[in-house]
């Protein structure tokens, strides 16, 4: 690993010379490098002093003890949530459409609710390190390595679609392009800068590191916006009543869908179903969200977390809607800037399309905000990859190589805390990989990046949830039927994928759903083959 390290990095500082000689040619000043050095001068601080505290068992690494204020997790756990899909695909989905996709929210309240009634307690209960222990207690070992085995893959997925998110944006505001070479170049970078705020501190240095992260990719959405909004010289009367009247007889004001558009993943239909679905998955069976929860001091500090996280959502991702509804004034109504600056848009960059937010970014940005903005897309991204190093860690420790190593010898708990450090090292390379899949991936489904980011969890949510249902509210399943239903949950999603249905030649109808009834299919699959059989009857058969 050693060697493949830093022959990437020989690779980037061969590139160092061009590198240099595009940023300081496409507008990066002197006060734009200041912002960026004094982004990673706080990295560095943060790491010094989080660090000093050093964890001394695996409890502590991965849970922080159970120490942690309830305040300070639920702003992580909004910081991984929102992440570079939302910093670069919320203001993508103002310009393209409306504010429906702040109304998804609905969706997460409503996840919250189910998750802090039936989840957080027992995981509290049973003093869980990863959610998939209760798996363990219901249907024994086999069944808790299924699931962390699947959580494992989609995380891989979901983390990595976002680090590739983030790749873009740094390629093209620092190395002027966005060819394969330095969006690799770019996703590594940042994985080993998630990887250095991780390593030495664990969780501490997430949750504490995401605080800083998310203050600073917000403050940077609030200056763009406010920005743009002097920018434009129509009045604020006159800004509403043009989106509320878009060409084409579009009200991009509009928060609630209310059509039965199956392939409407924020319609209200598909909110209060496969989007509750989704972010139940989110906040209580992924690991990657649900270990913050479990670092508050018992159950009602963990709920709490998760009811602020929720709630202070909701304005965040209406600043970055925001953000691409002043976009599309600024670029789009000629008749509000009163200069037609709108045909100046191409929405390509190299021949490849990009998200309308970067092409603001790279044609408009003033002085030092540009810098802000860089700031604020690697921040976003550090802050989703350093959360899935340790989560993915976790239980690749504690449900993987914990119990078979205490079957074979008595180690005390530092071995543990190394073997996390060594996991999470090689989980960055995993992220790394699958940025690099997911580079041509994309390209190939043609996915707006916000559908993508959120779609690619949906493989591995399909099959836990139809677990955990099961669990929750049956005494049916085995550990046979767990894994049977984590395995075709996997594949109902995989089934209707575009690429696998051009591939079979299957009906293109099975391309037209949403990702959201992607999940609820998936979901009831795995539910129905999880709870189809019980121990008295696998025992009889």
């Amino acid at each position: 690993m050693e060697q493949l390290l830093l022959g990437k990095w020989g690779d980037c500082f061969a590139d160092f010379e061009s590198f240099k000689e595009t940023v300081l040619s496409g507008g990066f000043t002197t006060i734009d490098w200041v912002i960026v050095g004094g982004y990673f001068a706080l990295l560095a601080m943060l790491g010094w002093v989080l660090n000093r505290q050093k964890a001394e068992n695996a409890r502590d690494y991965f849970l922080g003890g159970n120490q942690m204020s309830f305040w300070v997790v639920a702003v992580s756990v909004l910081a991984t949530s929102q992440s570079a899909a939302t910093f670069l695909g919320g203001p993508d989905q103002g310009y393209r459409g409306d504010y429906t996709y702040v109304a998804t929210n609905i969706g997460a309240i409503l996840a919250a609710l189910f998750v802090a009634k039936f989840l957080v307690p027992r995981f509290y209960a049973m003093r869980a390190s990863t959610v998939y222990e209760l798996l363990n207690e219901r249907y024994g070992v086999v069944a808790m390595k299924s699931a962390g085995g699947m959580y494992l893959a989609g995380r891989l997925l979901a983390s990595g679609s976002r680090l590739y998110m983030a790749a873009i944006a740094v390629a093209m505001i620092l190395y002027g392009n966005i060819q394969a070479d330095s969006i690799i170049s770019a996703a590594f970078i940042m994985m080993m800068i998630g990887f250095l705020v991780t390593f030495m501190g664990g969780i501490r240095s997430v949750l504490w590191s995401d605080l800083a992260q998310f203050a600073i990719y917000l403050l940077a959405a609030v200056m763009v916006l406010y920005f743009l909004w002097n920018e434009i010289p129509a009045s604020g009367a006159q800004i509403l009543d043009g989106l509320g009247n878009a060409p084409g007889g579009q009200d991009k004001l509009q928060f609630f869908n209310f059509d039965f558009d199956f392939s409407a993943p924020f319609a209200m239909i598909s909110i209060v179903t496969g989007l509750v679905l989704l972010n139940i998955g989110n906040f209580g069976l992924d690991q990657d969200t649900s270990q913050r929860l479990l670092t508050c001091k018992d159950a009602n500090e963990g709920t709490r977390a998760l009811y602020l996280s929720v709630i202070v959502a909701i304005p965040v991702v209406w600043l970055f809607v925001s953000i691409g509804q002043l976009l599309h004034v600024f670029y789009d109504r000629p008749e509000l800037m009163g200069n037609g600056l709108g045909a100046n848009v191409t929405g390509e960059f190299s021949g490849e399309r990009i998200t309308i937010f970067m092409h603001y970014i790279l044609n408009e940005m003033p002085a030092g905000l540009r810098g802000l903005v860089t700031v604020g897309v690697v921040a976003a991204a550090v802050s989703t990859i350093n959360s899935g190093l340790n989560s993915m860690s976790s239980v690749i420790v504690q449900d993987f190589y914990r119990p078979w190593k205490e079957a074979r010898e008595s180690v005390a708990e530092a071995h543990f805390v190394r073997a996390g450090q060594i996991s999470m090292g090689l989980v960055g390379l995993g992220l790394f990989a699958t940025a690099v899949l997911c580079f041509f991936w994309q390209r190939y489904t043609d996915m707006a990046l916000l559908d993508f980011a959120l779609s690619v969890m949906v493989f591995a949510y399909s099959g836990l949830l139809g677990v955990y249902f099961t669990v929750v509210f049956t005494k049916r399943g085995t550990t046979t039927s767990v894994v049977a239903a984590l395995v075709i949950g996997f594949l109902v999603t995989l089934l209707q994928q575009s690429y696998i249905v051009d591939s079979l030649g299957l009906p293109d109808s099975w391309k037209s759903l949403a990702f959201s009834w992607q999940l609820c299919i998936g979901t009831l699959i795995a539910f129905l083959v999880c709870a189809s059989t019980t121990e008295d009857e696998e025992v009889s058969a």
